[in-house]
């Protein structure tokens, strides 16, 4: 029991030395904890002002603990800590601004972010070891096995929580969802950051007691070592070999891949380097060998996937995914070939160098964003050009123009408005969309490619602009049905219509039907019907594409018994064909008008 309560008190003290060694980012993950309290509260979308709120103390908890680091590893700024840290905050300022010119928290501010926080935490790592200070390899490992323990101690101490929540609910009293919620957001958030930063020694310091930690955090757990040498770098190596066949292959047949080698070789060159520095420490023959060969094998294995990148570029541009896996790749190059003539002890450049891409590919003109979208507005200003659509800055719509055309217009149209990049293209009119203006802009529908093989893919959806009529209904009911759904897992609605008692019934009978059914109080049905026949109808409006389609198009009407029951889809997804991903899903409105 005394072990336990010292345990205990053990990490309770070292909580508390991390609240005061860390205090930003203790701030800053205390008032991120609150907002997603805040946000689980809610019934609805939290406001524009908390989203931002929430980004802001996501890069102020990793700026934080950039700051302490150079603040332990620089004497100056240490003895103007608070200076440091003031500027840190108003930095942090600085960024929330920035999110105030943006009307919602899209795609790239969320990528901006997350990529601002690697770049902050890349430095983290290196600020200790910079100069001639704390051995690089060392570091990286006490912070793999902080994290390790931090990570292993939330989870159960999640368990535990979900289980006593259960208990409780179950055995004494309701206890509302929302509280599993509450609890792992503060577990996950606040708890398990701040106890692993409570694991972290301070690396430059002169204190006796604190290098004696340093130096107990530094050595090598034996079952590690075993999982670096003896795993780890075996799976590497026959990875490796996969991927080097892999490459003669494409030598001998001259056929490049089709886009799914970038993403592989990223996972793969990210893996083998963090494999590469946790291997830094250790002496045996499988270290050896890895550190020898792997930066070599590297080079040809990221070229192989940049000239794959290089493919898929040139036939369909940039994108922010290829964009990065294309960045990435020249990272590995770079790394690659200093680590082949470079010893290990210089292993810090990598996380160097991370942060240095990193920062790099979210300040414009150069970041991912500005060249991606420029990149795919000039793909489609070549293609309208070449057909005589745009002629001199201006649309002249034509409605006689090849598929590929405007499958390939559709595509880089979406992906342009989904990226809210529509309103910077001087040609397109200020409130384009695509769902409702492709035919009147460009004088055809969009246009969708069908899966491979014989299986079909068609979507439409309700335009929402048009007014739907409900007079002379009763009741209207929000409904939807998706693969995978069983029969019985939707539950009935009961509803009542002058005194007299009513259930709705939406029942998954296959992955492409689904039976919307008004029953009485005694079972029997009153009106129902199938909604595939009539979904399957509606490719002949859209030519198997997506639409946006009026309420009309989109309304099924069953008449039985004296009773009226009206559909109105909403989204319809249907997957023609034999395959896996053969059926449909629904989302609808359901309007019932009783029998007399």
């Amino acid at each position: 029991m005394q072990r336990l309560l010292g345990a205990i008190k053990g990490i309770v003290q070292g909580l508390v030395k991390a609240v005061s060694r860390f205090p930003l980012t203790v701030i800053a993950l205390v008032i991120a904890t609150g907002l997603v309290w805040y946000m689980i509260s809610l019934d609805k979308n939290p406001d524009l002002f908390i989203q931002k709120l929430l980004f802001t103390c996501l890069l102020g908890a990793f700026l934080g603990v950039a700051v302490q680091f150079s603040c332990e590893r620089f004497e100056r700024l240490g003895r103007l800590r608070w200076l440091t840290y003031t500027g840190a905050a108003l930095l942090a300022g600085v960024y929330y601004a920035s999110l105030g010119a943006s009307p919602s928290i899209e795609f790239d501010v969320q990528i901006r972010t997350l990529v601002a926080v690697f770049a902050m935490f890349s430095l983290a790592l290196f600020i200790p070891t910079y100069k001639e200070g704390f051995d690089f390899d060392s570091l990286a490992l006490i912070h793999f096995k902080s994290a390790f323990t931090a990570v292993l101690y939330s989870a159960v101490l999640s368990a535990g929580c979900a289980s006593i929540i259960a208990a409780v609910d179950i055995l004494l009293f309701h206890i509302d969802e929302s509280a599993y919620a509450y609890s792992m957001s503060f577990i996950w958030i606040l708890f398990a950051v701040l106890y692993y930063l409570s694991l972290l020694p301070r690396f430059n310091s002169q204190d006796q007691n604190d290098r004696e930690y340093a130096e107990g955090e530094s050595n090598y757990p034996r079952i590690l070592e075993i999982l670096v040498s003896y795993i780890a770098i075996p799976l590497v190596a026959v990875f490796s070999m996969v991927l080097i066949a892999y490459f003669f292959k494409i030598l001998i047949t001259l056929h490049w891949p089709a886009g799914q080698l970038g993403p592989m070789v990223l996972a793969y060159s990210a893996a083998g380097l963090i494999i590469y520095i946790l291997a830094g420490r250790l002496e045996n023959r499988s270290t050896s060998l890895y550190r020898m060969i792997f930066p070599k094998l590297l080079i040809p294995v990221v070229i192989m996937q940049l000239v794959s990148v290089g493919i898929r570029v040139q036939a369909f541009g940039i994108t922010e995914s290829r964009y990065y896996v294309a960045l990435f790749g020249i990272f590995a190059i770079v790394i690659a070939v200093f680590l082949s003539s470079k010893p290990k002890s210089r292993n810090g450049l990598i996380v160097v160098l991370a942060a240095a891409f990193a920062i790099l590919s979210i300040v414009p003109p150069i970041d991912a964003f500005t060249v991606s979208r420029v990149s795919q507005t000039s793909r489609l200003e070549k293609m309208l050009q070449t057909q005589g659509i745009l002629v001199d800055g201006q649309l002249k719509p034509q409605a006689d123009v090849p598929m590929e055309l405007r499958i390939e217009a559709t595509s880089i149209l979406n992906y342009l408005q989904n990226r809210k990049y529509t309103a910077e293209i001087d040609w397109l009119p200020a409130d384009f969309n695509t769902n409702k203006d492709m035919l009147k802009t460009f004088g055809f529908e969009t246009a969708y490619p069908g899966y491979p093989g014989e299986d079909k893919y068609f979507y439409a959806h309700l335009n929402m602009d048009d007014p739907i009529a409900i007079k002379g209904y009763d009741i209207m009911y929000n409904g939807h049905s998706y693969r995978g759904q069983g029969k019985n897992e939707i539950k009935p609605v009961y509803f009542t219509v002058d005194q007299v008692k009513y259930q709705l019934m939406v029942n998954r009978v296959s992955p492409q039907e689904t039976i919307v059914a008004v029953q009485d109080a005694q079972g029997k049905e009153m009106v129902a019907t199938g909604l595939y026949d009539f979904a399957q109808s509606l490719q002949g409006i859209t030519e198997s594409s997506k639409g946006s389609l009026s309420s009309s198009e989109m309304t099924l009407i069953k008449e039985h018994n004296g009773a009226k029951l009206y559909v109105l889809l909403q989204d319809v997804n249907v997957a023609l064909g034999n395959g896996s991903d053969a059926g449909a899903d629904y989302t609808f409105l359901v309007f019932f008008d009783a029998a007399e």
